[in-house]
């Protein structure tokens, strides 16, 4: 429980903001059809967290114990830093092909924001740390739905009452938390 609650929490704080946040927006303000985007973001989501749920996996199959402590907890320490810069989105990354339609638009266009994005690689910390792949993936779909699909439905009116240095100092002290617990092998810390 505690992995999907983690990992819900600090993917949601973390989405807020995000670039694939302001794709959500963009994809909203320009189909005008929510539940076509909201599936393909759900279904960008499952695909791309699951691939990195099995680097996850695999990160901790190759690395002993005791430098998997120190890789995790310095990835943690990276995202909290990398949650505090705000994310801008690219022209490109909103520009899909029309002939896709609504749901292959925004499927194929948050799948390939997502690459590499900071909640891919928290997903790939968390399963590494959590060891529960379907735990923690359930849990960073769910953050990123609990972010993106608000935005979807009332757009620009609710991000500008968002406090956004707050929500992100948030999600970044939380990253920091668990990076320092993990260094410090204090998983106890972790128990909500």
């Amino acid at each position: 429980m505690e992995a999907l609650l983690v990992s819900t929490g600090v993917v949601a704080l973390a989405e807020i903001g995000d670039k694939t946040q302001l794709l959500a927006f963009l994809l909203a303000a320009r189909f005008r059809k929510p539940v076509p985007i909201v599936l393909g973001i759900l279904v960008a989501t499952i695909a791309n967290h699951g691939a990195a749920g099995a680097v996850g996996m695999l990160v901790t199959k190759a690395l002993e114990p005791e430098v998997l402590r120190w890789v995790l907890g310095g990835s943690f320490l990276a995202m909290a830093v990398w949650t505090m810069v705000p994310d801008k989105i690219e022209e490109d990354e909103a520009k899909v092909a029309g002939h896709l339609g609504v749901f292959g638009a925004t499927l194929v266009s948050f799948f390939l924001a997502e690459i590499g994005d900071k909640t891919q690689v928290a997903t790939i910390a968390m399963v590494a740390h959590y060891m529960s792949p379907v735990t923690v993936i359930a849990g960073t779909t769910l953050g990123m739905l609990t972010a993106d699909v608000p935005a979807v439905f009332v757009g620009d009116r609710l991000s500008s009452r968002i406090p956004m240095r707050l929500v992100h100092g948030t999600a970044a002290l939380i990253f920091a938390l668990i990076g320092v617990a993990t260094l410090l092998g204090i998983d106890a810390m972790l128990d909500f």
